[in-house]
């Protein structure tokens, strides 16, 4: 797997949360944020991905957020900037910033609710990756994109220099196993659950969103696995299931893992319409798996 593109940004990488207060960026907050995934060894951070609310960002909160954790990540780790759109331009724009900024990578997410044709989305990656030089993740998540990259588009992308991983969030390990199998791209998963079934047939990590809660956890699954080590990646694969299932079934992503930091006092919990909160009984859900964690007494 050593000779794979995008090997550098194997292991954990963590889609932060954006944090708000009365309606504004927390940059102070996101401050602490930045030195506790630091702390704890994440390999790399993604800001303004979904999970960071990218959609109701303006655009100077966008350009600010990622311009703020380059700087306090300060080399410390590396920096995917979530900077892809559903237009072109707008992608590349976002994009020549944040290598202006430092960015290390991008994450650059399909193009959502206008469904280009394979060959639009083919353009779309390309056009990014021929001008701005950094490496790029294409994101494939058809559950919000609306339509699958197939993996002989995402073949041919392989093909440009600085496209060097997928974040794979189908939920297909029939597809993981065609893009493993036809390109020499790193395989990120889009999944927390799936990340270690994914890591079985030669994926390299994950960008996860119960990372902003048990970024360690995750670190020592990923680093076991990467070791071939599957009866302790395991273990913890079904220690962590019962949380990374609640950062999806519960509500949407963000909405629990905003829940489940504001439960541990690590973020106000504010989200921007339209995420609205969780309900009562699902907060306590949240914090029953919180307390069977052992993050909550």
């Amino acid at each position: 797997m050593a000779n794979r593109k995008g090997s550098d940004f194997a292991g954990v990488g963590v889609a932060i949360v954006t944090p708000f207060r009365d309606g504004a960026l927390d940059i102070d907050t996101l401050k602490k944020q930045i030195e506790f995934q630091i702390s704890s060894g994440t390999n790399f951070l993604v800001p303004v991905g979904t999970t960071g609310e990218s959609p109701t960002l303006s655009h100077e909160e966008h350009e600010r957020v990622i311009g703020e954790v380059i700087q306090l990540a300060a080399g410390r780790c590396k920096v995917m900037a979530g900077t892809g759109s559903n237009s072109t331009a707008e992608a590349l724009r976002l994009t020549k910033r944040a290598a202006k900024e430092g960015a290390d990578a991008s994450l650059q997410v399909a193009p959502y609710y206008n469904k280009p044709t394979q060959k639009g989305f083919y353009e779309h990656f390309k056009a990014i990756a021929e001008e701005v030089g950094i490496p790029h993740c294409v994101y494939n998540i058809p559950g919000r994109s609306a339509k699958n990259i197939e993996p002989e588009t995402i073949a041919r992308l392989s093909e440009l220099p600085n496209i060097t991983m997928v974040k794979e969030a189908t939920g297909s390990l029939d597809q993981c196993s065609q893009i493993l199998n036809s390109t020499n791209l790193t395989v990120l998963s889009g999944d927390d659950s799936l990340t270690l079934p994914m890591m079985s047939i030669g994926a390299e990590g994950v960008i996860s969103v119960a990372g902003n809660i048990v970024p360690t956890a995750l670190i020592d699954m990923v680093k076991a696995a990467n070791q071939g080590d599957f009866k302790t990646a395991s273990a913890l694969h079904h220690r962590l299931f019962p949380l990374c299932r609640d950062m999806l079934s519960l509500a949407t992503n963000p909405i629990p893992v905003k829940g489940a930091m504001k439960l541990l006092g690590r973020d106000t919990g504010e989200l921007r319409l339209p995420m609205t909160e969780l309900e009562p009984d699902q907060f306590e859900s949240l914090r029953r798996t919180l307390k069977n964690f052992g993050l909550l007494s």
